[in-house]
């Protein structure tokens, strides 16, 4: 697979990368429904051994069965994977999430994840959410600790903006970025993407499908039968009015995606690795037989015929 370097980080990490949301299960707040745990490391494998290098999970995906999944994955490996994991979305009553971003809580967090992981360092630690804002300082200062001592390699953020990666780097230097971005998600082309290219951190980009919208396999009778646990029954983009306006771009994707050979799905993720900030896209699988399909984006080489059907021009 086609390879880039993560900022100034050293990694040469696949342009595509594993992601591990969905199979922590559909028990807590942002499940997606139930998952079976052979299936999920059966989707690892495949995407390991077609060249897939690294694993970004989290310990808030099912709060830590998530993590749980990959070190079972990782036992035994000759040449494991990066992994990356984050912290600061803790399980709180009725396993909804609540946020810390206290030192002694994300030094906690780091040792649980390092035992459900099975690791002996992390390759890349991010805080998750940037949230209560006012402490994002002292999260900040916990992973510059965790790297100083050598239980982490590299740290880094999601969701940050530019006002708060400004305010941490004056505590340590930002060494990954990870935002929402797609096609139906483009807030951060206004400022994020650019100012992460000039400052040279470092750019992997999650639910580049859209959370699964732009896959082509999504309809509007899937979306009616997405399971209660599922989170995206809540989420706009899978409601009206802009559940229509999606599944046109879907369309749009799909012609595209007949002239290269590729399924919508590759075509969206090829889509945001054609900026230039963007070093890599987080796609999430929950079987081994959607592996393949996407993992052709990482070859689809977009024209600029294409980039104006796409967008609709």
């Amino acid at each position: 697979m086609n390879t880039a370097q993560l900022g100034a980080t050293g990694l040469e990490i696949t342009r595509l990368g594993f992601g591990a949301w969905a199979i922590g299960g559909g028990e807590w707040e942002f499940g997606w429904g139930p998952q079976a745990d052979d299936e999920s490391l059966q989707a690892i494998g495949r995407a390991l051994e077609l060249g897939v290098n690294w694993i970004d999970t989290a310990a808030a995906y099912g709060f830590g069965h998530s993590e749980e999944v990959v070190g079972r994955a990782l036992q035994g490996l000759a040449a494991p994977p990066y992994v990356f994991t984050k912290c600061s979305l803790l399980e709180g009553p009725g396993r909804r999430i609540v946020h810390s971003l206290q030192r002694d809580s994300i030094l906690r967090e780091a040792h649980a994840s390092l035992q459900r992981l099975g690791v002996q360092a992390i390759d890349l630690y991010q805080i998750h959410w940037p949230d209560p804002p006012a402490d994002i300082e002292e999260g900040w200062s916990a992973l510059a600790e965790l790297k100083q001592e050598g239980l982490v390699r590299h740290i880094g953020v999601s969701n940050f903006d530019v006002e708060q990666l400004r305010r941490i780097q004056q505590i340590a230097p930002v060494e990954a970025l990870q935002p929402q971005y797609s096609l139906i998600e483009r807030d951060a082309e206004l400022d994020l993407l650019p100012f992460a290219e000039r400052e040279g951190i470092g750019v992997i980009v999650y639910s580049p499908m859209g959370s699964g919208l732009l896959t082509g396999a999504m309809t509007r009778e899937r979306v009616q039968g997405l399971a209660a646990g599922d989170w995206r029954r809540r989420d706009r983009r899978f409601n009206e009015p802009q559940l229509s306006e999606n599944l046109a771009l879907v369309e749009r994707l799909r012609r595209v995606g007949e002239r290269h050979g590729a399924s919508p799905g590759a075509v969206a993720v090829a889509w945001t690795l054609t900026n230039p900030a963007v070093d890599g896209a987080i796609v999430g699988f929950r079987s081994a037989a959607q592996v393949d399909p996407v993992l052709a984006a990482a070859s689809v080489e977009l024209s600029p015929q294409d980039l104006r059907e796409i967008e609709g021009v």
